[in-house]
């Protein structure tokens, strides 16, 4: 169904092809999962398959795509919409309909399918993708899992046969991911519909993959996932820990790594040197717990409304100083409600909260930047000038800060971004990294992040927890709204969950993650009941038995 023969893509004015000499067949029925870190090519293979490189972006294409059989070269993507639907990661901005059978139906005008064929075509879709209940609903009050099975279903019902998905699960809880992934399976499995994704968070969608796509600095590798993990650069949880444990072959999902974890005896062997703690108090309040930087952030009973919805209800919590904390949640809990209220662009209708003792409530819009800081999930919404160089300048104005104090926060993060580059034109992981270095430079003691790791790979992730946790160390209380429970496992020491606008559950990371069904990160899975979250925990764990067996008598 997709087929690239020796294919090179060079834009213009680049110093070499963003991917070259690439031969690659996707059949028919097939999930092939693309991977590759940051700016390696994954975007413009995709924007290949489905004929918007070079018809809409530009720049030159050696070699032949075909898709259904039609070559790109001679078809635009108007011409193969009826073969190829795209479904990126924000369905939302892609919407024209104001309902989901609105939206079903739109595709299906502009192609001229006649009204008897569209109307059993909804009915058919709306079946096979689960959402025959959502019919009548507005698109815009659809949670995320909801909004990407609509916009599957949209490209379906006008016929599409090739599914392209750009980073489906970026912005969606552990629940909706799996609604998505099983609607994505069921359209492979059962109607033969060839599937096409990138996604930086494998853990999710490796164990579901035919095909995995490898791009690396342009090449293309592709094969069997068993074949190609064991050597790819980047790697979900559950195969660094193979790698670490020296298991053949390498697990691919969770089931796999506990049968192999079983027949090595790890979590026996984590057990003795892990022994598990006694449930911690909440230390949500200050009093017993008060940290050497002070108390952090205090919230007691903190209402949000919008009109006559409730958001968030009696929230009463603690972000202490000096520690990172994760704030988790499904979709429409009230997460994002939360911070925004915290760092004072919603005015809460009930509640109050300090920051190291001092009381926010009804103090200014100075005041509040002083205390408090917010990268929003759209990091670029806060970039607004032509260069780096300009909106780290700004950044030390606006907060009064020696001039160059933003860049070297900055070139600690992530050295070596040109100060001439255009924010729009760094890479995801660079913005979040600007975004972090502007709010960084005001020195506020509260620093909240809304779901900063969208659109990041494992490398930048890496970067964004090392930062993190830097600034933590400098006596900061940091707050990490986000679905990506692996980068939660990694940067918090605490965890807050929250449900129905409600915070349901409050303490160390360790245990609140480690104890739940759907938070809990691929390691904890494997190795319980130790109380481990990353790779990294359990090779620390390990070593003492390592160096024993190496020497010790």
């Amino acid at each position: 169904m997709i087929r690239f023969t020796d294919v090179t893509i060079r834009y213009a004015g680049a110093h070499a092809p963003v991917v070259r000499d690439v031969t690659l067949h996707v059949g028919e029925g097939e999930f092939a999962l693309v991977t590759g870190t940051t700016g390696c090519g994954k975007s413009t293979l995709l924007g290949a398959a489905s004929g918007h490189v070079p018809h809409f972006t530009g720049g030159t294409v050696s070699g032949q795509v075909t898709v259904g059989g039609l070559d790109t070269r001679d078809h635009r993507p108007r011409d193969l919409a009826h073969i190829v639907g795209v479904v990126r990661q924000d369905p939302l901005a892609g919407f024209v309909a104001d309902t989901v059978e609105g939206e079903l139906a739109y595709g299906m005008e502009r192609l001229g399918v006649p009204p008897r064929t569209m109307r059993t075509r909804v009915e058919e879709t709306l079946d096979l993708l689960g959402i025959a209940d959502l019919r009548h609903r507005t698109v815009h009050t659809l949670s995320g899992g909801q909004a990407q099975r609509a916009a599957i279903a949209a490209v379906l019902a006008a016929g599409a046969r090739i599914l392209i998905l750009d980073e489906p699960t970026s912005a969606l809880d552990p629940g909706s991911t799996e609604e998505v992934l099983a609607a994505v399976l069921r359209l492979v499995h059962d109607t033969g519909v060839t599937a096409l994704v990138a996604e930086h968070r494998l853990e999710r969608v490796l164990d579901y993959a035919d095909r995995l796509v490898v791009v690396e600095a342009g090449r293309v590798r592709s094969g069997p996932p068993a074949d190609l993990i064991a050597h790819a650069p980047l790697a979900p949880p559950v195969v660094e820990l193979g790698r670490l444990e020296g298991w053949h072959p390498l697990p691919l999902s969770v089931r796999d790594a506990r049968r192999a974890a079983t027949r090595s005896g790890l979590p026996a062997r984590l057990a003795a040197t892990m022994p598990r703690q006694p449930a911690a108090d909440a230390g949500s309040l200050p009093g017993a717990d008060r940290d050497a930087h002070g108390e952090g952030l205090v919230a007691r009973g903190i209402d949000v409304d919008y009109g006559p919805v409730r958001a968030v209800r009696g929230a009463t919590f603690r972000l202490p100083a000096g520690r990172v904390t994760a704030l988790m949640g499904r979709n429409g809990s009230g997460k994002s409600s939360l911070l925004w209220a915290l760092a004072g662009a919603r005015t809460p209708s009930a509640g109050t909260w300090s920051v190291n003792g001092v009381r926010l409530n009804g103090t200014g819009r100075a005041a509040m930047l002083a205390a408090v800081r917010l990268v929003p999930q759209e990091a670029s919404d806060l970039l607004y000038l032509d260069t780096v160089e300009a909106e780290c300048a700004e950044a030390d104005t606006a907060c009064r800060s020696t001039a160059g104090t933003c860049r070297r926060i900055l070139d600690r993060m992530v050295p070596g971004i040109d100060p001439a580059m255009h924010p729009r034109d760094l890479s995801e992981g660079q913005r979040v990294a600007l975004v972090l270095a502007i709010q960084t430079a005001a020195n506020a003691p509260v620093l909240l992040l809304d779901e900063p790791t969208r659109g990041l790979d494992y490398v930048a992730k890496a970067a964004l927890t090392a930062a993190l946790t830097r600034l933590a160390a400098g006596g900061r209380a940091i707050c990490v709204a986000t679905h990506d429970v692996e980068f939660a496992a990694g940067v918090a020491e605490r965890a807050l969950v929250m449900a129905a606008g409600e915070v349901i559950a409050e303490g160390p990371a360790a245990e609140v993650l480690a104890g739940s069904t759907v938070f809990a990160p691929q390691v904890a899975k494997v190795v319980a009941p130790a109380q481990a979250l990353t790779v990294a925990e359990v090779a620390a764990a390990l070593r003492p038995r390592v160096a024993s067996s190496d020497g010790a008598p």
